[in-house]
Order: structure tokens, then C-alpha cells, then sequence
């Protein structure tokens, strides 16, 4: 039988990719973690990650693995919530990026909605520099969107990379400045982009700025130059140019779950939904 805690420390684990990362989330040692993973890993007869001293990737069967945990895990908060916990009351002030709100997070959000009924939902649709100033400011309590550079603050819940996009056949003129849409500031990506730009020496020209990513999106439809967008995220007409070799490698980005320091149930319940689901899903642009 599979132990509902070996199972948890395996998703930390995968969703970290670091075994004392997963510890500081759980509140456990880390040799508690390789524990928990060993006994699973003995218990399947089938070797879940491969690791060595700087990294820690999922096998093949470990990639398996994760998707049936996430959905024994959901089974299991489901019930606890309906059998073992009072009735929700309240509101939840929830922040998200544009970018996420078009992926998988309208199922998380009906899932909440179906166990706690009596919960008032306000959803903020923004840049995610602008959602930690909101939530920095108490003006609401969760944010799910980009790690912002140098902050260390929020729990992983999935990394994607960026890449580079236009309308499709675009061919990058390289003795020229690189047309940019970006999102306005305050943005992740926007400083994302432009610091690989500047380490790589490549010159640049902004030709529009959009508050959003779909105005982006939008606009190199138009053929007004090239934009930026997490690969995850397809987006009809759109393709990466045709000498996208030529354009500096992009880096992955964290995406991350971050809360207000004191938080009500209702909010605290949330918290715990966005951890447990698997947002990395696929995701489908407009």
C-alpha cells in the first residue's frame, strides 16, 4: 500500500529538485526525505530519481510516478476537506499573472470553489512585479506568478522556459536592434529579457509595450517585432524566428506561490490546493 507521506515528500522532492530544499518545505531532515524516497522507491521496486551531488532528475518511471501521486494526493485532501473539516467561510483576495490564469488555474480555482462553496472569490489579473506590490501592500493574500529576480521569498510550483516569438516565417535582421514587445514595467519577464540581451551584447529597440501578455501576443501577430512567452503557452500564428539561433538562450523561470504573512482559513486552504495540484499541465493559449 502506498503511504500517503511517502508520496507527499516525493512530489516536494520532484517539484524542488533538491532533496533539503524539500526538507525546508516539509519540516523534515533530510535524511528523513531520502528515507521517505527509499522506502517508496523499494516499495515500487522501481527507481524514481537519478541524482548526484549538484542535481536531482526524475527517471522515467519517477515522471510516471508524479502523475499518479498528484492525483492520489487531490483524492485524499478532497475527502479530508468534505469528511473532516468545518465549513469555509469567508474571502480569498487571489493574485495572478495573465500568463497563468490561461493555463490550468480556472480548474484549481472551480475544484476550491466545488469543496468550499461559501467562500467569497476576488481574482486580481496583473504583471507579476505589480502582484507583489499588491501583496506587499496587504491588498491581497495570495499571488501565484514568476519568481521576481533576486527575491528568494514563495514555494516552486513548476518551471518553465522562456522563448522567443513572432509572427511565423519572421526571419531577425542582425545588423539591426532587435524589435522588442515586451510587457510593461513592473514585469519578471520584461528584466528577464532585457538582462539576457545585455549579457549577450545583443542591441534592442522596444516598438510596443503592452500591460498584458495577450497584448503582446497580439501585436507580433501584427508582425510588429518579436515578444517573449513561456514555452508551455502556444499561441496560434505565432512561431520562434526563423534564425532564432542567432537570439541569446533565454533562462528558465520559477513559478511560485506566495502569501500574505498572516492569512485567513479560507486563504490558507487555497495555499494548500495551488501546492498540491499540478500546474505544470498542459497549458493552451488563446
Amino acid at each position: 500500500m502506498l503511504n500517503p507521506l511517502w508520496l507527499k515528500t516525493f512530489v516536494t522532492v520532484a517539484r524542488c529538485r533538491s532533496f533539503s530544499e524539500a526538507g525546508r518545505h516539509l519540516v523534515l531532515t533530510q535524511s528523513s526525505v531520502s528515507e521517505h524516497i527509499r522506502r517508496l522507491e523499494q516499495h515500487l521496486g522501481r527507481r524514481l530519481f537519478v541524482r548526484d551531488t549538484h542535481s536531482v532528475a526524475l527517471t522515467a518511471d519517477g515522471e510516471a510516478m508524479l502523475a499518479h501521486a498528484g492525483v492520489i494526493l487531490q483524492s485524499i485532501a478532497k475527502a479530508e476537506t468534505q469528511f473532516r473539516s468545518s465549513k469555509l467561510k469567508g474571502r480569498v483576495r487571489l493574485g495572478s499573472s495573465d500568463d497563468v490564469a490561461l493555463g490550468p488555474l480556472p480548474t484549481v480555482l472551480a475544484a476550491f470553489r466545488d469543496a468550499h462553496p461559501d467562500v467569497e472569490l476576488e481574482i486580481t489579473i496583473g504583471m507579476t512585479g505589480r502582484l507583489y506590490e499588491l501583496l506587499d501592500a496587504g491588498a491581497i493574500d495570495l499571488l501565484i506568478g514568476k519568481r521576481r529576480l533576486g527575491d528568494r521569498r514563495g514555494v516552486p510550483l513548476f518551471t518553465g522556459r522562456l522563448e522567443w516569438l513572432a509572427r511565423t516565417g519572421t526571419l531577425v535582421d542582425p545588423g539591426e536592434p532587435l524589435p522588442l514587445i515586451l510587457v510593461a514595467e513592473p514585469s519578471v519577464t520584461r528584466a528577464v529579457v532585457l538582462d539576457a540581451l545585455a549579457q549577450a551584447g545583443v542591441p534592442w529597440q522596444i516598438v510596443c509595450t503592452s500591460s498584458s501578455h495577450a497584448g503582446c501576443v497580439a501585436a507580433a501577430r501584427a508582425g510588429l517585432g518579436v515578444t517573449v512567452r513561456a514555452e508551455y503557452l502556444a499561441a496560434r500564428g505565432l512561431a520562434p524566428p526563423v534564425n532564432r539561433a542567432s537570439l541569446p538562450a533565454l533562462p528558465d523561470v520559477e513559478f511560485i506561490a506566495l502569501a500574505a504573512r498572516r492569512l485567513s482559513r479560507p486563504a490558507a486552504t487555497l495555499l494548500q490546493l495551488l501546492h498540491e495540484s499540478d500546474l505544470r499541465g498542459a497549458w493552451v493559449g488563446e
